[in-house]
């Protein structure tokens, strides 16, 4: 996901989930891997959540914070995380991307779809 805008902001993005793997995606959740939970700190990711729908059919909407100023950058870092790319091949397979073109997390158009704010209230 790239962005003319680099510094803070919230974003929200969306995926479709194999309905077979519900169960096996929300386990691996519950023990995300200490190594990917640092990374997503490390590049300034805060206040991270995603969130499964089950109609019309399996779906997920992830929403966090950026807190930095180098969105790209701090993106193309975690990218670069072997213990990441590991954590996306095995999450990806669960996963169905509504991007026309996308072929994984790690490379090509952005694997998750990307959300346009159009109300927020603090």
């Amino acid at each position: 996901m790239s962005s003319q805008n680099q510094g803070p902001r919230r974003i929200g993005q969306w995926i479709y989930l194999r309905a077979e793997c519900i169960d096996e995606y929300k386990e691996c959740h519950v023990k995300v891997w200490p190594a990917v939970l640092e990374q997503i700190k490390d590049s300034n990711i805060k206040d991270y959540s995603i969130y499964l729908s089950l109609t019309p059919r399996p779906m997920l909407f992830a929403s966090f914070k950026y807190v930095g100023n180098a969105f790209d950058k701090d993106m193309e870092r975690m990218a670069a995380n072997p213990t990441v790319q590991e954590w996306w091949q095995m999450t990806d397979r669960m996963q169905e991307s509504p991007v026309e073109g996308a072929v994984g997390s790690a490379s090509g158009p952005s694997w998750w779809g990307n959300t346009e704010e159009v109300f927020y209230m603090e």
